[in-house]
Parts: structure tokens; sequence; C-alpha cells
């Protein structure tokens, strides 16, 4: 007899698109969701691609608003363009853009329980895919997350639209991505869930991929390579997180993201490049307080594969290089807040523990270099 409760997945969208001319081939797809999509969208940099993607709607007949976040994905906000939604006559959401903005419109949806459809402007992470939204504050501090009760409608991941998108943008999708195995393989624990275990299992194989493609992919665009790399950051890191359920989600490395957005100096760093940092600082964690040996190693491999990415592996590289005691006592002592995902860890950890394997992870924060140890 089974030991496994009865548990509920929300493991793909129900339709995913991909490839190029994905955004064409969708539009039919659409059409057959609805007949006057809300377009969301927020960045001044994809405002040009909006406005083509919803010409090329009224072209095929259907009717469509556009919306634009003010800020991150907020309650100000959602609370503003839901009642857009209703004064307009919206029947589905359509988000354009990065994870805040596909985040948005997959939370909108659920909440008025409408038809969602996600077009990713990048790779940099996977919010295209997923049942889970990220809500911050005006400001762009994280508040919470809320589970979905779906996964998109409709998932279209046009290549030509990912790739215009700046290579930082794939660079930060590689540090999201490969957090899965990092923390999922923490989360899972000795799951005898055999879901648990073959996700975490693709967990290691996409940070394997990732390790040998990554550089190709940033270096040429137009190689096959690009294409598994941003796949695998924009779609499979999504499927994992799916099959796996809340067991192979996140631990401290999105708890330290979500620490370090409490610092207003950090907010021109890109999801991504927040979490890829929390990689080092929990295997910092796992080695300091946990004992493990094996951490050590991953950390050391891991430097120089983010360095070669140009991604952040400091506080100095995040624009916090010059942080007070204090506003990193503040990061810390949010990572570990009741509920955090850290106390996923197989070990206490503490406020202090945090602020310690966060100077340990930097060279050049001088008023804090009494702490590293």
């Amino acid at each position: 007899m089974s030991s496994i409760s009865t548990q509920r997945h929300a493991i793909a969208p129900a339709t995913v698109l991909r490839g190029e001319g994905a955004w064409q081939e969708s539009i039919p797809l659409i059409r057959g969701l609805c007949r006057r999509p809300l377009l969301l969208g927020r960045s001044a940099a994809t405002a040009g691609l909006r406005q083509r993607l919803q010409s090329d709607l009224e072209q095929q007949g259907l009717e469509s608003h556009a919306a634009e976040l003010a800020f991150d994905c907020c309650e100000e906000d959602l609370e503003r363009i839901s009642q857009e939604l209703g004064t307009s006559g919206c029947d589905a959401v359509l988000a354009v853009g990065g994870g805040k903005v596909l985040d948005a419109g997959k939370l909108l949806a659920h909440r008025l329980q409408i038809p969602c459809v996600t077009v990713p402007t990048s790779a940099a992470t996977c919010a295209g895919w997923t049942a889970l939204a990220n809500l911050y504050s005006r400001s762009g501090a994280f508040e919470g997350d809320v589970a979905l009760d779906r996964c998109p409608d409709l998932l279209v991941f046009d290549h030509a639209l990912v790739r215009s998108a700046p290579a930082r943008t794939l660079a930060s999708g590689i540090a999201d991505a490969m957090a899965k195995w990092y923390e999922a393989s923490v989360s899972s624990g000795a799951s005898r869930d055999g879901l648990v275990q073959q996700a975490v299992q693709q967990a290691r194989v996409l940070r394997d991929q990732l390790l040998l493609e990554a550089e190709a992919a940033l270096a040429d665009p137009c190689s096959e390579a690009w294409v598994r790399v941003a796949e695998a950051s924009g779609l499979t890191a999504g499927l994992i997180g799916g099959i796996g359920g809340a067991r192979c989600r996140t631990v401290a490395a999105h708890a330290v993201h979500n620490g370090l957005t409490q610092l207003e100096a950090s907010h021109g760093q890109l999801h991504g490049e927040k979490v890829g940092f929390g990689i080092l600082v929990q295997l910092r964690l796992e080695e300091s307080v946990g004992g493990s040996q094996l951490a050590a190693q991953a950390r050391r491999q891991l430097l120089p594969f983010f360095q070669s990415l140009h991604l952040p592996v400091s506080l100095a590289d995040l624009g916090l290089g010059e942080s007070s005691l204090s506003q990193l006592q503040q990061v810390a002592e949010f990572a570990c807040r009741p509920g955090s995902d850290l106390h996923h860890l197989p070990f206490a950890v503490e406020p202090a523990d945090v602020l310690a394997a966060l100077v340990s992870t930097t060279t050049a924060c001088p008023a804090l270099s009494s702490l590293d140890g």
C-alpha cells in the first residue's frame, strides 16, 4: 500500500508553443481562448514590441486593451488593473514581458478566473510556465508568494522574441535554473516519492547541461546551444517544479534573494542574479553550519563558472559592497523569518549564520571584513 497521501500538481501549461515564429502560430489558439485579451506589460524597452503584438492580434480579429504595471507585481497595481479588466470587458490576460509581468498576469487571471497567456520576452526566469506568483511591495521588496490553481492556458516561447533580450537576461536565467538542483536536492530530503526523486534527477541533468553549454549559448545566440540553454532556463526549470511540487522548489538561495530585495540598492540586479548569489550563500551555509565538504567543493566549482557568465559573486558585485552591518542584518533576518523556505535546510540556521555566509562570499565589503571567517 502506498504511503504517499493524495497530492495535486499543476505541472505544465495546457499548451506550449516554442520555436521561431511561435507567436504568429499562437494567435489562432489565443482566439480560441478569448475575444478581448488584456495585453499586460511594463518595461519601456518592450513597448514597441507590445504594440506590434497588439497590431498582430487586431489583424486577426481580436480586440485588445493594453495595460502597464507601474511597479513590480504588487497589490496596488493588481487592484488598478483588475478594475481596468472589469471596465474594458476583457476576457483573458495576455502577459508579455519578464518574470514580474508574467507573475502579475497569472495572478490577475487566477483571481478573476479567466484564461492566461504568457509570452516571455527573455529566458531570465521560468515564470511563464509555473503556477506560482511572487508579490512585491511598491518599492520592489519581496513580500510573499501565491500558489495558483493552474499553470497558464498557453505559453508562447518564441525564440525570436527571447533572442532579442540582452545576454544578461539569459545569464540570469541560467543562475535561476541552476538553483533547481542546489535547492531541490536539499528540500526533497530522503523523499520516497517517485515523482520527487525523478524531478530532483532532472534538476541535476539541467544543471549539468547548463554547466556544459552556458558559455557557448551566450557567445552565439544563433546556435543550437542557445536554444537548449534558453529553453532549459525558461521551460525545463518550470517543469521540474511542477513535477516535484513544493518539495522541489526553493530553499536558501531564493530566501537570500528575498532578503536582498529588502535593500533598495539591490533592485538594479535581476532576479536570477540575486538567486545565483543566494546559491553561493546556501552552499556556504551547508559547509559552515552543516559541515558539508561537498558543498564547499560545489561552491569552488560555481564561482569561476558564474564569473565567466559575468554573474555577481559578491556583495560588491550586487552593488552592496558598502552596505552597513544593520542593512545586512536586515537581509539575514528576512531570509530567516518564520515560514521562510530557508528552513527547508536540514539543519537550524540563525540570522547570524546567514550574515556570516553573506560576508564570506565577498572580498569587497570593508566595513564588515571582521565578520569574514
